[in-house]
């Protein structure tokens, strides 16, 4: 039995997804206490509790503590089952989180699997939609992992009401390098619009040419559907093994041109390395890479996440990830342990 403290590291959510991600696929039962202890309300969210239904479901699992605002959660698998899943948070809860959850379990089902998720596609705090379809899918696909996304519809907070789906064939990652930053094309920004005066889009699409110096036909500005009101910048820097793909939600309280110079900072902060992979992407390759038994890329300076993915991830596979400054940027590897 693993146990593990929530409140290591970051203290978030993270520590509780990959625990789920790894005990389905090692078969590890693992106790978790102080649940999410960095965060101003502690505890099993509606987004984490349909992480933990859902994770249960797929591996059979034994389950205690598995109520809302749970500080403690036991649990213990009992055999992965493929299958045609669909989940819903109740909640603009992210939805691509939950995705990210049960992924690595059913790459190792005996059969393909269909996820039929509803919730929030495009989250504070969380990946778009459009970062899976983009960079973290491409990115598996270049380590043997075949993965078909579709946004059914947009969901944005507070309102939720979005949907995606997924189809996941049975596949063992393979180790890959990202290691060179090779440009394809031009940047792209896309500015989602919904329920939301066009005058909020344009202002944003200003900031965004003038800082990044973008021509006109580099940037769009897309009206779409959704439950309620929702916003987001979307910048894309798509290279030649992976994409950068950077979104900041709009806000209530925040303005148009705060929105978009928070998206162009990031966007200043990725280019001014030469790492092909951005430290969102560098947090979620890590748990595949463990998978592969090696790879290594070059990303930003990791930030606190990153490393205390790597820390749990470490705790349930037999692999050591090595993190090393590496000119403008730094070098993430991983190997099994002797």
């Amino acid at each position: 039995m693993i146990t593990l403290d929530g409140s290591m590291g970051e203290g978030g959510g993270q520590v509780l997804r990959t625990a789920l991600s790894l005990s389905l696929v090692t078969g590890q039962p693992f106790v978790l206490d102080r649940i999410r202890a960095g965060r101003q309300k502690p505890g099993l969210a509606r987004q984490h509790l349909t992480c933990v239904l859902a994770a249960a479901e797929v591996g059979n699992a034994a389950v205690e503590g598995a109520e809302l605002g749970s500080q403690r959660l036991a649990f213990k698998p009992r055999g992965l089952r493929a299958g045609d899943y669909a989940f819903a948070i109740g909640t603009a809860g992210s939805t691509t989180l939950v995705l990210q959850t049960l992924l690595p379990a059913l790459l190792c089902a005996n059969a393909p699997s269909t996820l039929q998720l509803s919730g929030g596609t495009h989250n504070p705090l969380a990946p778009p939609f459009d970062f899976l379809a983009k960079s973290f899918a491409p990115a598996l696909r270049a380590m043997g992992v075949s993965l078909d996304l579709q946004l059914v519809r947009h969901g944005f907070a507070p309102a939720g009401g979005g949907a995606i789906a997924c189809t996941i064939a049975p596949a063992k990652p393979q180790p890959v390098e990202f290691l060179q930053r090779e440009a394809v094309g031009l940047p792209r920004a896309r500015v989602l619009l919904a329920k939301i005066q066009a005058s909020v889009g344009e202002r944003e699409v200003h900031v965004v040419r003038r800082r990044l110096d973008l021509r006109a036909e580099q940037v769009h500005i897309e009206h779409v559907d959704s439950h309620g009101p929702g916003n987001m910048v979307l910048l894309e820097f798509a290279n030649r093994f992976v994409t950068e793909v950077i979104g900041v939600p709009g806000e209530r309280g925040t303005s148009a041109e705060q929105v978009a110079e928070q998206a162009c900072a990031l966007a200043k902060r990725y280019l001014a390395s030469d790492a092909p992979v951005g430290e969102h992407l560098a947090d979620q390759l890590l748990l595949p890479m463990a998978m592969a038994g090696g790879g290594v890329f070059r990303t930003l300076e990791p930030t606190l996440h990153t490393r205390t993915n790597a820390e749990v991830i470490e705790r349930f596979v037999p692999v050591k990830f090595a993190f090393a400054e590496d000119g403008a940027a730094w070098r993430v590897s991983v190997a099994g342990r002797t």
